[in-house]
């Protein structure tokens, strides 16, 4: 299987934040913004695994500044690691100034998903080639998230997380 790279699977959205889109302080509803992130996470790990996908896993949220009403929001998708079936997607959530059309970024968010066959299966996926110094750093860190997971999940031992055991050594 041909190794892929990081931006064959970018995905780029831009999107209003209407009324029926926030809470009653007039700001982006969380919720809303996490099924936006789902959206483009999910196109992206399509991108890169050429199948269907489901969504395993949101590891990470960060909500870093609140989205009032009107606002233009961008959000970037990218695979940042895949692994044997599954994919994990880094998505950066920048807020357009409207005067001065600059970008700021208020969220990011990690996502896992699983490429599955017509039947629900999970199928492999190509691994992927970072490229850019951002790239690697979050390639390698793909890494020991899934080993703090699977450690968590109980499905691996703490003494067989090698990437965890080089944090604190």
């Amino acid at each position: 299987m041909k190794a892929r790279t990081p931006s064959e699977s970018k995905t780029i959205t831009t999107d209003l934040v209407l009324p029926s889109d926030t809470n009653p302080l007039n700001n982006l509803f969380g919720g809303e913004l996490l099924a936006r992130m789902d959206r483009v996470a999910c196109i992206a790990a399509e991108r890169h695994s050429n199948n269907i996908v489901v969504t395993a896993s949101i590891n990470h949220v960060h909500f870093s500044k609140s989205v009032p009403l009107g606002s233009v929001l961008t959000l970037e998708a990218k695979v940042s690691r895949a692994f044997t079936t599954s994919m994990e997607v880094f998505i950066d959530v920048w807020m357009e100034d409207p005067l001065s059309k600059t970008l700021e970024k208020v969220n990011e968010a990690i996502y896992t998903f699983v490429a599955v066959d017509s039947n629900g299966k999970p199928i492999a996926v190509p691994p992927l080639v970072p490229e850019s110094a951002l790239e690697k750093e979050r390639y390698d860190a793909a890494l020991r998230r899934k080993q703090l997971s699977l450690v968590l999940a109980k499905k691996l031992s703490p003494q067989d997380a090698t990437e965890l055991k080089a944090l604190f050594n």
